[in-house]
């Protein structure tokens, strides 16, 4: 080998070159990632059942579900947690396997298991992402109230965000979840001969649209359709429980009870040691590059401005891995340019021989920038203990 690369200066240096390149095209393009993502290979299923214990949530459906998910090609473990109301199904695949191919094995199984489980209950996946794939997060600062923060962060910048290439999930945090409050009086239920049922099926029926025949005249075709949803405090009010086709006369929400608009239940809040702020966290989808989706979503966030701005509102991140990244790669980097200096001078005090360490000076980083051509050939992205091996 080495007499050819004597015969063949022009071939060796092409190569070498060639090398260099690949590399840095390597280097620019492979995902960086400051945290190992050290995570199983799973994937998330819940499920909700308003109301019900832990004890009857285990029964009815975490035992149901594990049992049946047990049964995937490349299922490792499948591990189950009851809570009040709900139900989550951790299952643990095989490394090998692909995520994605996972995830459709598992919406399969789901599709069959449907019979099996009490009605109402809908078991659903989580977001492809994992626990290391939390990359920013922000608040939404302003004079408004946080129930109004958090009515403009569900409507307008949530949805946004979800339509950022690479974001698995924009987890809302703080405020309240706007929503309208019926509290009923059991003395005028009693009375009009109701029950909470009947009460529950016509807020139901009297919330969506309705769709009806057309009516021709004139030559003109004139489509029907039946407005119901739910604009204001007066609209439920308004809803009919029950009619009196005789009389003319019928019996309405808002005779047996008081409808407000009110703050959905909290269990938590998102605050620092001043006040309490509204934002959300940015969930990364698997075997994205961080930086990219953090570009995007501070991009649309940008592009989101003029509209928080009419609110007099605007994003503050807290959290944002970027930053970490670049510390971490600057780090490295200082590293391996003084660990390619000590190299050079040690074979230069040792063998007193200039040529030799400039051998050494030239094949190191050679080396290096086509072990980052390899892994992004071969779809492994760089951290912190990537690249301090590389740096070793």
């Amino acid at each position: 080998m080495l007499s050819f690369v004597i015969r063949n200066t022009f071939l060796t240096l092409a190569v070498a070159l060639g090398l260099a390149a690949a590399g840095i095209w390597g280097w620019r393009n492979v995902p960086v990632d400051a945290i190992p993502d050290l995570s199983d290979n799973q994937v998330i299923v819940w499920a909700e059942w308003p109301g019900k214990s832990p004890q009857d949530m285990d029964q009815q459906v975490t035992s149901r579900l594990a049992r049946e998910l047990q049964g995937l090609p490349g299922v490792e473990t499948v591990r189950g947690m009851s809570l009040y109301g709900a139900s989550y199904l951790y299952v643990i695949f095989e490394e090998r396997r692909d995520l994605y191919e996972c995830r459709t094995r598992v919406l399969e199984r789901l599709s069959q298991v449907q019979g099996l489980l009490p009605a109402g209950v809908n078991p659903r996946l989580g977001p492809d992402a994992t626990a290391m794939g939390q990359v920013y997060a922000f608040t939404l600062q302003g004079p408004r109230s946080v129930e109004q923060k958090r009515y403009l962060l569900d409507q307008i910048i949530v949805p946004a965000l979800r339509a950022v290439p690479g974001v698995a999930e924009v987890a809302p945090a703080g405020g309240m979840v706007r929503e309208y409050q019926i509290d009923v009086d059991p003395t005028r239920l009693e009375e009009q001969a109701i029950t909470l049922e009947m009460l529950m099926m016509a807020v139901q029926n009297a919330g969506r649209d309705v769709g009806a025949m057309s009516v021709e005249q004139s030559g003109v075709e004139t489509m029907i359709r039946g407005v119901g949803f739910i604009r204001s405090v007066k609209d439920v009010e308004d809803i009919i429980i029950r009619g009196d086709r005789v009389k003319g006369a019928g019996l309405r929400l808002g005779d047996i009870a008081e409808v407000h608009l009110g703050g959905q239940f909290r269990q938590g809040l998102l605050a620092d040691g001043y006040q309490e702020h509204v934002g959300a966290i940015i969930g990364m989808r698997v075997q994205e590059d961080p930086k990219t989706v953090i570009n995007a979503v501070k991009q649309r966030l940008v592009d989101l401005q003029p509209t928080l701005e009419r609110e007099q509102l605007s994003a503050v991140s807290f959290y944002d891995r970027s930053q970490l990244i670049r510390e971490t790669t600057a780090t490295v980097t200082d590293t391996l340019q003084e660990a390619v200096i000590t190299t050079v001078i040690v074979v230069v005090a040792f063998l007193l021989h200039v040529r030799a360490s400039l051998a050494v000076a030239i094949s190191l980083p050679l080396g290096m920038l086509f072990t980052f051509f390899v892994m992004h050939v071969a779809g492994v992205g760089a951290n912190i203990m990537s690249l301090a091996g590389i740096a070793i």
